[in-house]
């Protein structure tokens, strides 16, 4: 974590899905990251959003203001890591419409936040159930009807998921998803960086798949 005292600025992100959208009025005159995408889109591969996730790692922003969480990821898990992670790095969350600040003012979590990032952390275990059954379901129907075997994109999700479930590279997973680089990833995690590559690009392809 970067120390506290090396932060200095407060920030607005936007996200709207058209360039027609008027985003003046909700600058609040402060510096904004403005992303111009469907709200589908992971908030890491959002151009802002990355160049926002790499000045709050190095220390140079003390404050994120967003007009509602929702902005701060494409599903319930996407905002959840994206929150976590900010908050790991003594970055404060404000959410307007919410009402919402992760940090409260001598730095510590506010617990009011946390209990709503936790229950964030259940829907996304909810989720990813639900998402897991429709995927056995599928493939099951598919099984059903002769056709599994020709089926390549089912295929490749049963790998994926197999490949990112063993230890070390469920590790890596969850070292990626806390914003470390592919090489720390790699070395904490006990894979190679090849493997770490791997890693990203295959959950960017289930990403994709999921869409």
């Amino acid at each position: 974590n970067k120390n506290k005292q090396n932060k200095m600025e407060t920030v607005k992100y936007i996200r709207v899905s058209t360039p027609e959208q008027n985003t003046d009025r909700q600058k609040d005159g402060l510096k904004a990251y403005i992303d111009i995408c469907s709200g589908s889109v992971p908030f890491r591969d959002r151009e802002q959003g990355e160049k926002l996730w790499r000045n709050a790692s190095i220390g140079t922003i003390d404050c994120i203001e967003v007009h509602s969480i929702d902005r701060l990821g494409r599903d319930t898990l996407d905002i959840l890591n994206t929150i976590k992670f900010f908050t790991s790095m003594q970055v404060n969350v404000k959410s307007q419409k919410e009402g919402l600040q992760t940090l409260l003012e001598d730095g510590t979590e506010n617990p009011t936040a946390k209990l709503m990032i936790g229950i964030l952390g259940t829907l996304a275990e909810f989720e990813l159930t639900r998402i897991k059954e429709r995927q056995a379901e599928g493939i099951a129907r598919a099984k059903a009807r002769g056709v599994y075997k020709l089926s390549r994109s089912k295929r490749v999700i049963e790998t994926v998921n197999m490949f990112l479930a063993k230890p070390k590279n469920a590790k890596c997973v969850r070292e990626l998803k806390n914003g470390n680089s592919l090489r720390r990833s790699a070395s904490i995690s006990g894979v190679s960086l090849g493997t770490a590559q791997k890693i990203k690009r295959e959950l960017k392809n289930l990403q994709d798949e999921l869409v």
